[in-house]
């Protein structure tokens, strides 16, 4: 177990900054306005739970899960409402922060992915599956791209799944991916154009890939 309390958030290495694209680090009004943007489209009724529903129908009940990028905590406090243990990690102390207070349920924490070792955060027992939704590899530098997947892959069980959703403009291309997960000791299981499982077409601007170990 680490020494460091991991409900108190800590402010992210020079190291992480190298890695990450992601503005709310340099700019907390970002950070702010993106936690305000979702929780009020929640407050809207709006659907932002297609990502952790792929994840539930891929995962045994109760399954222990990792949400990688997991920002504010919409996909991880779904999961962790329906049943499973859940752990989410972000480079942005702001957004774990927000996670904490809307999705209890939940143990949330600040980590670079890039360099992600969670038994240092006293998680040492590794996850059934791991989800990295929406834009988290947008805003990973792209030199570390590829280690990003190989430390998830070292925090799943053998036979785990990993779930991968990026758009394919922004350079993280399938051949990318493919290639990483070779490397990583992970096989493609399947490949969708959307969220909601619409057919893989090499013209589609985003790739939705199922990840085994």
């Amino acid at each position: 177990m680490s020494e460091r309390d991991p409900h108190v958030p800590i402010e992210p290495t020079q190291g992480s900054r190298d890695t990450t694209l992601w503005p709310g680090l340099e700019d907390p009004e970002h950070s702010r306005w993106y936690v305000d943007r979702f929780r009020a489209m929640a407050a809207g009724g709006q659907d932002l739970e297609g990502e952790s529903r792929l994840v539930d129908v891929l995962a045994p009940r109760g399954a222990r899960l990792l949400d990688a990028g997991c920002g504010p905590g919409r996909h991880g406090g779904h999961l962790a409402r329906l049943g499973h243990e859940v752990v989410g990690v972000d480079i942005d102390p702001a957004l774990v922060r927000a996670a904490r207070q809307d999705h209890p349920g939940a143990t949330w924490l600040v980590g670079d992915l890039a360099a992600l070792d969670l038994a240092a955060l006293g998680q040492p027992e590794p996850f059934d599956g791991a989800l990295v939704a929406g834009n988290v590899m947008d805003f990973v530098a792209e030199r570390h791209r590829a280690t990003v997947v190989a430390r998830l892959r070292d925090h799943l069980r053998d036979d785990g799944f990993l779930v991968v959703g990026c758009r394919v403009v922004r350079g993280f291309t399938p051949a990318d991916l493919d290639d990483a997960a070779q490397r990583a000791g992970l096989r493609l299981e399947h490949r969708f154009a959307t969220w909601d499982l619409r057919p893989w077409r090499d013209d589609a601007v985003f790739c939705v890939s199922v990840l085994r170990a």
